[in-house]
């Protein structure tokens, strides 16, 4: 069979349309700045669980495509940019289904001043906007949803437990799993299913420390860090953080990333030196969010899967 034909129609392409549209008139109203960055560059991410793609020869030497332009904008922050948004394409290997595709859209966006809290209030704003429908809006801790939907304390739970509970409710699982993997694998399979269902919209803020990534620890409990995850119809749409601001704690967690890479045995990445020089020369209190974008259309218009709403998968690219 031939796959010459986009995967979705053309009336569904005029309606991403004009939801794109109203994106921009959102941010516009906000006088927040509309910026483009490489997707090609040479530095890629250290995260642990991510797979670049990688260019072998890029500037006589090798670059990767980008999983987010979160470095290249937070260099603009530091340069004096005000608030900032893009709308771009992403790219991450090994992630092709119903809800992934290895090239896809994401909508990022920073604003200056605010925490991780006003963030949400903004990204949930964002999505009453564009829905059709009122939504509400439901906050809970990462521990609140544990101890709703598990009966544990993410926080607390002896690791003999937390394993135990994860191969009775899981089944057979590696051997060498971590604390954060069990956690990570109970929360999308026995909690994420159930967040964000109708028209509520589902805000998980208060991850546990060693998921904070890029965003700094909540000092009322640093056991936490200040970042959120946005679910809607059981998907996850969004990831946000108040932003680390501290270039000496992001060198050691960036390096951190890079024993954990070598500990599974994938290939360690250079740390993005003009990331960090651009921590020093001063990024502005901010926080910022990566959405979604082909998951969110998908939900709007209330289509099955993300090929509904691209022209042309990585399958048939």
């Amino acid at each position: 069979m031939s796959n010459w034909n986009p995967t979705a129609s053309i009336e569904t392409l005029k309606a991403r349309a004009k939801i794109m549209a109203r994106v921009r008139e959102f941010f516009a109203e906000r006088d927040i700045l509309e910026v483009e960055t490489p997707l090609l560059s040479r530095y890629g991410v250290t995260d642990r669980f991510m797979k670049s793609f990688k260019v072998n020869d890029y500037m006589g030497s090798e670059g990767y495509l980008q999983t987010s332009p979160e470095y290249a904008m937070k260099r603009l922050l530091a340069a004096g940019s005000g608030s900032i948004y893009q709308i771009c394409k992403t790219f991450r290997q090994d992630e092709f289904g119903s809800r992934h595709n290895p090239e896809f859209t994401m909508l990022e966006w920073y604003v200056e001043g605010y925490d991780h809290h006003q963030l949400m209030t903004q990204v949930f704003d964002l999505m009453d906007t564009l829905s059709e429908k009122e939504l509400t809006p439901v906050k809970l801790s990462y521990q609140e949803a544990f101890e709703q939907y598990l009966q544990i304390d993410p926080l607390t739970i002896e690791n003999s437990k937390l394993s135990k509970l994860s191969h009775e409710l899981l089944g057979e699982l590696p051997e060498d799993l971590e604390r954060d993997d069990y956690l990570a694998l109970l929360f999308e399979d026995q909690i994420e299913p159930k967040l964000g269902l109708g028209q509520e919209v589902c805000f998980i803020h208060g991850y546990p420390a060693s998921q904070a990534a890029l965003a700094k620890l909540d000092p009322s409990d640093p056991r936490t860090a200040c970042r959120f995850e946005v679910y809607w119809h059981g998907v996850e749409l969004a990831n946000g953080f108040y932003e680390l601001t501290d270039p000496a704690e992001q060198y050691e967690r960036f390096k951190k990333d890079n024993a954990c890479r070598q500990q599974d045995g994938k290939p360690l990445m250079s740390i993005d030196s003009n990331f960090i020089v651009a921590l020093e020369q001063g990024l502005p209190e901010c926080s910022g969010v990566a959405l979604g974008v082909d998951r969110l259309v998908m939900i709007l218009l209330e289509l099955p899967e993300i090929k509904d709403v691209l022209t042309f998968p990585s399958d048939r690219a």
